[in-house]
Formats: structure tokens, C-alpha cells, sequence
């Protein structure tokens, strides 16, 4: 049983892990290069070996979340993260910064959804799904969050101060998982008395994981492509209010976690994987249209922040039916890692398309993983359908 403590507790710790550690970057970075002199892309790398750190330790980490369940290391992951944020306040040079994001991008892997995910799932598989989904909605409002107080810190004791309340702030929320239960669960396989590993169940059937895997790689390219390049899309696409329409995306995101929250439970895990997938191409169609119809370029941020939100919770409850819920951190870790990779080298392609052929291209370029989540989600669907 997950209880509804257990539920708040998480709840809060993903706000938090997303709010100081992931989005820190999108807050802090214009102000760095302003009191550094630093270019944007020395700053931007430090976040994408972050991420490459996130995709080397992914399936180490949900393994361990397997064996010893969530509250050693997502606790264990909220105290990194406070000390690398720690040392990130105090990097002098760009190869100090550089040095360090990696070290945050082992604590956000320990911290982040998909470690809470497993968390969830170790202590019952059976009512994971819903304590996902709540959980994914207070992590929609981290950016509203933390972008707003790190503003406000930054503007008026410095970015160096903010980032070190920032670590203040993941240090005190390593409570958190204390929420946790301490015990082995029961979900949980035996542990081995004659010294011999102990067996491990089946982990599902493979064109299953080959599809699974390649919906989680294009969802996420294309997440963090636009999480990195909306405001300039739009500005490129003739907006004249491009943030206040960006703004939307987040709004979306929040709502279709909400809706899920409350009338979710009729609609199984691979359909709502399907129908958050189904959005991403359909609304991503609208945004050629965005600089000329206000509605079109609400669809394009709405539409795809709802699609987004909606492929969140798909990504945490669609293996409780595929997957054996035993191995449940072990296989998502694998999955999670290539997912990381190309999520880092997304917003640099984007920025290319953008440079070298405007809104059009860049478009053209964000088609592929929107269409390729659809093709995935579809025959994921249909093939489990087909052995029911």
C-alpha cells in the first residue's frame, strides 16, 4: 500500500530535485554569462555532460533501486546534488563548471522521476500508477517554482548565492525519502541464502522493450529539443508574445497531469501512451500556422505540453504491463540511458536547423521524433494487443 504521506513526500521531493537541479541552468545561465562573461555554450555544456553522466549510471541506479529500494539512494542522491550545486557556485573557470555538472548529473539520475518511479513501483506495484501521476504533477510546477525564486535571489544577492540556497534547499530535502519504507518489500525478490545470485524473473518480451525504448528516446529528444528552443521557435515562426505563448507549454503540461490524475484510471497505461504520443505530431502541425492564427500557436504549446505531461506518466506506468514490476529499475535504467544521450545532443541539432534554415527547418527536424513516438506507441500497442 502507498500511503498518501508517502505520496506528498515524493511528490514534493520531485519538485524540488527538478526545481534546483535541472532547471537551475534556465534560470542561472543568462545571469552567468552576464556576471562571468562565459558564452552560452560553455555554460550549456555543463548541462549536457550532465546528462551523458545521467545515461553512464542509469541502469546501475535503477538496479540498485531494485535491490535495496528508493530511500538509500534517492536521500543519497539529494545530498550530492546539494554539494554539487555547492561546488557550482563557487567554479571559477568553465572547466571547473564542466567538472562538476557531471557529478549533479549523477545526483539527478538518483533523484529524478525515474528513480522515484521504481521507488513507487518496489513498494506496490499495484497502486504505483496513481501515486505516479500525482507525483508527476507537483514535478510540473518545478519550473513555475524555482525559476521564479532563483530570479529573485539571483537578482538580488547574485547567481552564486541562489545557487548555494538552491544546494540549502536539496540538502534539507533529503528528508524526504525517508518517507520510504526501510525494509525489503514484499514485492521485492528474495535474497539469496547459499550465496548464489538469486534468479531474476523474465523482463518481458524484447520487441516489447525495442518499441518501449524507441517511444522513450523520441519523446525525450524532442522534449528536451523544445524544453531548449521554444522562445526562439516561436520568435522564428513571427510571434510577436513569444513567451507568454511558451508559457502555455508548461500550462498544458499541468492540466493533462491533473486530468489524468482524476479520471485516469479508465484508460490503460498503452492507450495513454498512444494518445499522448498522438498529440505530439498533431499539434506540432499547427505551429507553421503560428505566426499567423494566436490559436494555432496556443495548440502548438498547449497541445504539446498536454501530449508531454500525458508521456510522463505513460513512461512510468506503461512497464507495469510490460515488464515483470521485480525488475521494473533495472530495465527502465537500461532503457533511460540512450534516452539521456540523445537528449543531450538534441538541443545542439535544433540549434543547427534553426541557424542554417529558420523555423521551417528546425520544424522539419522536430517532425522526426514526433512521428517516430507515434510509430512506436502504435505498434506497442498493437503487439501486446495481439498476444492478449
Amino acid at each position: 500500500m502507498i500511503r498518501p504521506r508517502l505520496t506528498l513526500a515524493l511528490a514534493t521531493s520531485q519538485l524540488v530535485a527538478w526545481g534546483v537541479g535541472y532547471y537551475a541552468i534556465g534560470v542561472f545561465g543568462p545571469r552567468i554569462v552576464a556576471e562571468e562573461g562565459w558564452s552560452r555554450a560553455e555554460i550549456h555544456a555543463g548541462f549536457s555532460l550532465a546528462l551523458v553522466a545521467m545515461g553512464l549510471v542509469s541502469p546501475a541506479i535503477g538496479a540498485r533501486v531494485d535491490r535495496v529500494g528508493g530511500r538509500a539512494v534517492m536521500t543519497g542522491g539529494f545530498l550530492l546534488l546539494a554539494l554539487g550545486l555547492g561546488l557550482a557556485a563557487l567554479a571559477r573557470r568553465p572547466v571547473e563548471w564542466w567538472v562538476i555538472w557531471p557529478l549533479i548529473g549523477v545526483a539527478l539520475r538518483m533523484t529524478l522521476y525515474d528513480a522515484c518511479f521504481a521507488a513507487l513501483v518496489r513498494v506496490d506495484p499495484a497502486a504505483a500508477a496513481r501515486a505516479i501521476a500525482a507525483v508527476t504533477l507537483a514535478g510540473g510546477l518545478a519550473s513555475t517554482v524555482f525559476w521564479a525564486l532563483g530570479d529573485r535571489l539571483a537578482e538580488a544577492f547574485g547567481w552564486r548565492v541562489a545557487m548555494a540556497v538552491f544546494a540549502a534547499i536539496a540538502a534539507v530535502a533529503a528528508v524526504l525519502p525517508l518517507a520510504l519504507p526501510a525494509a525489503p518489500s514484499r514485492h521485492a525478490p528474495p535474497p539469496a541464502t547459499d550465496g548464489a545470485p538469486t534468479p531474476l524473473p523474465p523482463i518481458g518480451h524484447p520487441r516489447d522493450i525495442r518499441l518501449f525504448a524507441a517511444l522513450i528516446v523520441a519523446t525525450s529528444v524532442l522534449a528536451s529539443a523544445l524544453a531548449a528552443h521554444m522562445i526562439p521557435l516561436l520568435v522564428g515562426l513571427g510571434l510577436t508574445l513569444p513567451v507568454a505563448v511558451a508559457a502555455a507549454r508548461g500550462v498544458g503540461q499541468s492540466v493533462a497531469r491533473a486530468v489524468d490524475v482524476l479520471y485516469g484510471r479508465r484508460l490503460p497505461p498503452l492507450d495513454l501512451a498512444l494518445l499522448a504520443a498522438a498529440l505530439l505530431p498533431a499539434t506540432l502541425a499547427a505551429a507553421p500556422f503560428a505566426g499567423v492564427s494566436t490559436l494555432a500557436a496556443l495548440a502548438f504549446s498547449f497541445g504539446g505540453g498536454a501530449g508531454n505531461g500525458l508521456m510522463t506518466i505513460a513512461r512510468g506506468v506503461a512497464p507495469l504491463v510490460l515488464f515483470d514490476p521485480k525488475r521494473y529499475g533495472a530495465i527502465t535504467g537500461r532503457i533511460a540511458a540512450p534516452a539521456f544521450w540523445t537528449s543531450a545532443a538534441a538541443p545542439f541539432v535544433v540549434a543547427l536547423a534553426l541557424d542554417r534554415g529558420g523555423a521551417g527547418l528546425a520544424l522539419a527536424v522536430l517532425a522526426v521524433p514526433a512521428v517516430a513516438a507515434f510509430t512506436a506507441a502504435f505498434a506497442l500497442r498493437t503487439s501486446k494487443r495481439a498476444r492478449s
